[in-house]
């Protein structure tokens, strides 16, 4: 977060991080605040196992994720699900039937800057499994694994990997 001392408002060097936050200007008062941002994960379920993709990009090039990604402006967690799903996989699924299952604090990291993030848990069951068409940027492959061939060190994130531990004995 250092990286950032220039104040966009006046220009000087004069831009100072508070730890957290918040990166405000000693020269002219400006004030930025970086809020969490929200995500969504969506774990796709087929009787005993989840769809996992594997990262092609960093942070955590190469590990287990669940497909998912950053809220937009105007745009619910639902939504996000739904666009998501679509432009990572090319799946379309039907808002109603994704069930929420929970939420947890989040760090990523991209470009040296730590977003802290609100990472929105939610499944979708679907009928039967299916071949994906992938966006090959984002992601590498996708694998279905049962709940009890999931290895936590494998996955990308600390939030998924909390989730995993209570959602795997579930």
């Amino acid at each position: 977060m250092n990286d950032l001392t220039y104040c966009p408002k006046c220009g000087n060097a004069s831009l100072n991080w508070d730890g957290e936050k918040k990166w405000s200007c000693s020269n002219c008062d400006y004030v930025l605040y970086h809020n969490v941002a929200g995500a969504v994960a969506v774990v796709i379920k087929f009787n005993d196992e989840i769809l996992f993709t594997r990262r092609n990009q960093e942070p955590k090039k190469g590990k287990l994720d669940l497909a998912g990604g950053f809220v937009d402006p105007k745009e619910s967690a639902e939504e996000t699900c739904v666009r998501e799903l679509f432009e990572e996989m090319k799946i379309k699924i039907d808002i109603s039937q994704l069930k929420y299952l929970a939420s947890l604090p989040n760090v990523y990291e991209y470009k040296n800057i730590l977003y802290n993030t609100l990472d929105i848990f939610y499944e979708y069951e679907v009928a039967e499994k299916f071949e994906v068409d992938l966006e090959i940027s984002e992601i590498s492959e996708t694998v279905w694994l049962k709940k009890s061939e999931i290895k936590l060190e494998e996955i990308a994130f600390d939030s998924q990997r909390i989730f995993f531990e209570k959602y795997k004995n579930s």
